[in-house]
């Protein structure tokens, strides 16, 4: 095991590049627990990341158990959730008595309000935009206002994909830290964490799904299927743009035909 690299607490930023090596060679073979236990200690302006998936519940609940402060929650409304996501939403928040900041699309608190100014269906008409405008840049937005330089997030490498070579920290393109605890488990393991401990889950994991973002891009997964199968299913997409480079989404979004929409974003 490397030994514990001598750093100011919190984290000085920006991270040279050698700290975050010696921070990852250290933090590589520790327990979720003991990964956030030092991220409570280290990472500034910490804040979890969360769509309420298996494995963000897991850090959750990790977090219960490790402070009586847990970092609040950062959940993107797309607008587009299953009803049973919304109602895990309330399960967590009466559960833990823990601050759960929602951010949705700009200017857009319903369904109807999004569709008069997107129209309906957007995310056919143009996905990577669609991605940025309900969830990159509700995310950038509520990284600015809360002054958040430090993120838990419920990725692991087991989901492969854009996933499979997986850190325990990262350091994106804006300089947000990511802190990814649960990193070296499997779906398996998550799943026998939630069940040994009881955590709230959401009611459609019953029904075949495993991984659940908006109900237009989710589906079941089929047995011996990949946990990640049911998100965009038929198409060559892992991610839905929160772990893309920043700058490429805004660029890419405002080229788009709607441009004229978000041109103030």
């Amino acid at each position: 095991m490397a030994p514990a690299p001598k750093l100011d607490r919190p984290l000085r930023l920006p991270l040279a590049k050698e700290d975050l090596a010696a921070i990852n060679a250290y933090l590589h073979p520790l327990t979720p627990q003991e990964m956030l236990s030092w991220a409570i200690d280290y990472l500034p302006g910490l804040y979890q990341t969360t769509a309420f998936g298996l494995t963000g519940l897991v850090a959750i609940d990790v977090l219960s158990k490790l402070t009586s402060s847990p970092p609040p929650l950062i959940f993107i409304d797309t607008l587009y959730h299953f009803p049973e996501t919304y109602e895990l939403v309330e399960e967590v928040k009466r559960r833990y008595d823990i601050p759960v900041r929602v951010y949705k699309p700009k200017d857009c608190e319903t369904v109807e309000q999004f569709e008069a100014k997107f129209g309906e269906r957007f995310w056919k008409k143009d996905e990577d935009t669609y991605d940025y405008v309900v969830k990159v840049e509700p995310a950038r937005r509520a990284y600015e206002e809360l002054g958040v330089k430090s993120v838990i997030t419920g990725r692991r490498a087991s989901q492969g994909g854009d996933r499979a070579s997986l850190q325990p920290l990262e350091v994106d393109g804006t300089g947000l830290l990511k802190l990814n605890p649960l990193f070296a488990w499997n779906f398996e393991l998550v799943e026998w964490y939630v069940k040994e401990n009881k955590v709230p889950r959401n009611r459609l994991l019953d029904e075949g799904y495993k991984s659940i973002g908006d109900w237009h891009s989710t589906v079941r997964v089929g047995e011996g299927e990949d946990e990640r199968a049911g998100r965009w299913a038929g198409r060559e997409k892992t991610e839905c743009g929160l772990h893309k480079d920043y700058f490429k989404m805004k660029a890419k979004a405002r080229e788009s035909a709607a441009a004229t929409v978000i041109a103030s974003v």
